[in-house]
């Protein structure tokens, strides 16, 4: 996962629930490094009669937000579409570049 272009990630889900495991593994997939560069990590624990949905909210470096729904989808099926904008963000610096 390219997670060089993130500027803001909200991830919100019950530990107990369906969606912890790909919660998870998607916050795990975020390198130390990353954080340490601006990357700005929210999250947020549900308990099993909270209101709120579970998400995955992404903001990159161009203001974009993609937002997920880890009950539906796996972390494979997250990280590919969280690349998809990531590939474009990379492929226009490189551009940029020369």
């Amino acid at each position: 996962m390219i997670t060089k272009y993130f500027t803001k990630v909200v991830v919100k889900f019950n530990p107990f629930g369906k969606e912890a495991k790909t919660a998870r593994l998607f916050l795990a997939a975020i390198p130390p490094k990353q954080r340490i560069l601006g990357t700005k990590i929210e999250n947020e624990l549900l308990n099993g009669t909270s209101a709120k949905e579970p998400i995955i909210k992404v903001t990159y470096k161009d203001k974009k937000e993609a937002t997920v729904d880890p009950r539906t989808l796996s972390f494979l099926e997250i990280a590919n579409k969280l690349d998809g904008h990531s590939r474009q963000l990379r492929l226009k610096e490189t551009i940029e570049n020369q």
